[in-house]
């Protein structure tokens, strides 16, 4: 049975729009997805991944392949956009400081056995994750989820190039670990530090493998 979605959620349109993410950018770039098989199908899991653009997000929501509830900034929360994101199943969460709710909601997500999605970096910037919160830390030591690193290139413009005619994107799907985070602050400050590096050697794995697809 799936897990059931946080208050506010339409369960059929969040079905919609994840079946919706599954081909919605494929006009326009070549997407290749590299160890999709590694998502677990069941159980709870905390989903870390990188971020240079608004595209990711849409693109991991299509690709996991089951629900997923995604934690997204307090910004975009206000207006038409912040009402369709809730009826989607996401969470606002103020950045940089305790956000109760939306955290506990997603822990009870955790505990039914979903899988919730966690841009470490905090916003969006070169996606190389030179620096993480620990809200995806804190998810794992409360709820014991694995950790599922994802790392994706080619959805933003490099500085300084024009117009793109169908980039290639690639999303390189790590292998799912389990990690002991210790009780205290200093155990989400090691957590956080382990989830930052797994990701960040990850991204440097993608970039490495458009180079050898590009030779």
């Amino acid at each position: 049975m799936a897990p059931a979605l946080p208050d506010g959620a339409v369960p059929w349109l969040h079905d919609f729009a994840r079946w919706l993410g599954t081909w919605l950018y494929r006009p326009v770039f070549r997407i290749r997805i590299h160890g999709r098989e590694r998502i677990p199908a069941t159980g709870p899991v905390v989903l870390v991944a990188n971020h240079s653009s608004f595209i990711e997000p849409q693109m991991l929501f299509g690709l996991v392949g089951r629900r997923a509830v995604f934690l997204v900034k307090a910004e975009l929360g206000r207006g038409i956009l912040g009402r369709l994101l809730r009826w989607l199943g996401q969470l606002h969460i103020r950045r940089g400081e305790p956000d109760r709710g939306p955290l506990m909601a997603a822990v009870q997500f955790l505990r039914e056995g979903g899988l919730v999605g966690v841009f470490p970096e905090g916003r969006r910037g070169s996606g190389d994750v030179l620096q993480a919160e620990r809200g995806a830390a804190w998810l794992v030591r409360t709820t014991g989820a694995v950790v599922l690193p994802v790392a994706t290139r080619g959805t933003a413009r490099p500085p300084g190039t024009g117009r793109r005619f169908r980039p290639e994107v690639d999303v390189l799907v790590g292998p799912p670990f389990a990690l002991s985070v210790q009780r205290g602050r200093s155990g989400l400050v090691a957590g956080t530090e382990e989830i930052r590096t797994r990701l960040a050697d990850l991204v440097r794995e993608v970039d490495e493998l458009r180079v050898r697809l590009q030779t």
